[in-house]
C-alpha cells in the first residue's frame, strides 16, 4: 500500500445532531478536512460528486480552494458523472484548478450512478444521440475529454484576434501538462476497467462492484485489478497505472469511536441490485487496531492496489473525521506497509 487518502461524500442536512447543516459549511469543511488531513501526513483528499442532491456538485471550485490551501496532498474527485458534462467546460475548469494545485489532481470520472432526478443530465443541456444508450453518452462525452486534456491544438485562429495568437491550430487554456496522466475511472466491472486501461486511464474501484461470480467484494475488485493491470501492459502504455479501492475503516481507540461504530457493524458484504444490475457492496470495517490489522491484511483488493481511500462520515465535523484519518495513519497503517 503506498497512499492513504480520505473520500468524503460531502453530505449536508439541516438537522440538529449534523455538524454540516448547510451548503456552505460542507464546502468550507472540506478544504478544512484536507488541510488538517495533510498535516496528518495522509496522501489524498478526495469527494464524491452528486446533482441534484445536498451533498458537492460543483467540484471545481472545491479542487482550486483546496489547491491553494495545501502544498502536498493529491485533490482529486470520486467520481464525477460523466453524463453531464460539457468537455470543453471541464478540460477548461480541469487544467485551472490543476495549475493552482501545482499539478496535484487525480480526477476519477465514470458513466454515472443512480442520480435524484430522472434523467438529470437533461436539465445540463445533454442529450444521448441518436442510438446512443446515456452510458455512451458519458463515455462519449470522456472519450472527447481525453482528447482534448492531450492540449493538441484543433481551433481555427480568428485571422483578426482581439489579441496575438501563437502559430497553427488553439487549444483550450489553461492547458495543464500532464492532468491526462491522472484522469481515473470508476469502474463497476470487469470490462469497464479493461476499457479503462485501454485508453490509459487510472482505475478506481469503490465500495461496491458489479456481481460477476458471487464471490466477496474484496475477491472480484482484486480479479478486477489484475484484468485491469493485464490490459494496461497489452495496451504498451509507458507509464505505471494506478489503482485505488474505497473502504469504511474505523479504528476503535476512545469511547467515541465506540459509540459511533463499535456495535451493529456489518461483519459482511451485501448485495443489492442497481439499474437493474445485481451489485455487491463491501462491508465495513470497526475494530481495535490489532483486530483491524488483522482483517485488512485478508482484504486481497487492498493488497492488490496502491492507493486506499477511506470514506469519512463528514457529518460528524472536522475535528473528528480527522481523528478517524488519524487513527488509521497511526495505529493500522504502519502495520500493513504503508511508509
Amino acid at each position: 500500500m503506498k497512499k492513504i487518502g480520505f473520500l468524503s461524500f460531502g453530505h449536508w442536512t439541516p438537522s440538529p445532531h449534523s455538524a454540516v447543516r448547510t451548503g456552505s459549511d460542507a464546502l468550507l469543511q472540506s478544504i478544512d478536512l484536507a488541510v488538517a488531513a495533510e498535516e496528518l501526513g495522509a496522501d489524498g483528499a478526495y469527494f464524491r460528486v452528486h446533482h441534484f442532491a445536498n451533498q458537492l456538485g460543483a467540484p471545481f471550485p472545491l479542487l482550486s480552494a483546496i489547491g491553494a490551501k495545501t502544498s502536498r496532498i493529491e485533490i482529486g474527485t470520486g467520481v464525477i458523472d460523466m453524463r453531464y458534462v460539457n468537455p470543453q467546460a471541464f478540460v477548461e475548469d480541469a487544467g485551472a484548478a490543476d495549475l493552482i494545485s501545482g499539478g496535484r489532481l487525480q480526477l476519477g470520472i465514470s458513466r454515472g450512478s443512480p442520480e435524484q432526478v430522472i434523467d438529470g443530465w437533461r436539465y445540463f443541456g445533454m442529450e444521448p444521440a441518436e442510438g446512443e444508450t446515456e452510458a455512451d453518452m458519458a463515455r462519449r462525452h470522456t472519450l472527447k475529454t481525453l482528447e482534448l486534456l492531450e492540449g493538441t491544438g484543433f481551433a481555427q485562429p480568428n485571422p483578426r484576434p482581439m489579441f496575438p495568437n501563437p502559430p497553427g491550430l488553439l487549444r483550450l487554456e489553461p492547458h495543464s501538462e500532464g492532468l491526462r496522466d491522472r484522469m481515473w475511472w470508476g469502474a463497476a466491472s470487469d470490462a469497464t476497467a479493461r476499457w479503462s486501461a485501454e485508453l490509459g486511464m487510472n482505475l478506481m474501484s469503490s465500495t461496491l462492484k458489479t456481481d460477476e461470480s458471487g464471490e466477496p467484494l474484496h475477491v472480484q475488485q482484486a480479479k478486477q485489478i489484475r484484468v485491469f493491470r493485464e490490459a494496461w501492459a497489452q495496451a504498451g502504455h509507458t507509464h505505471e497505472p494506478r489503482v485505488s479501492v474505497s473502504r469504511s475503516i474505523f479504528a476503535l481507540v476512545n469511547d467515541t469511536d465506540r459509540a459511533y461504530f463499535g456495535i451493529n457493524r456489518e461483519n459482511s458484504d451485501q448485495v443489492g441490485v442497481i439499474d437493474n444490475t445485481r451489485s455487491v457492496f463491501g462491508r465495513s470495517y470497526a475494530a481495535e487496531p490489532d483486530r483491524l490489522v488483522e482483517e485488512l491484511a485478508q482484504d486481497e483488493a487492498i493488497a492488490e492496489a496502491d492507493t486506499l481511500l477511506l470514506t469519512v462520515p463528514n457529518q460528524l465535523g472536522v475535528e473528528y473525521n480527522a481523528h478517524v484519518i488519524e487513527s488509521i495513519l497511526t495505529h493500522v497503517a504502519p502495520e500493513l506497509g504503508w511508509r
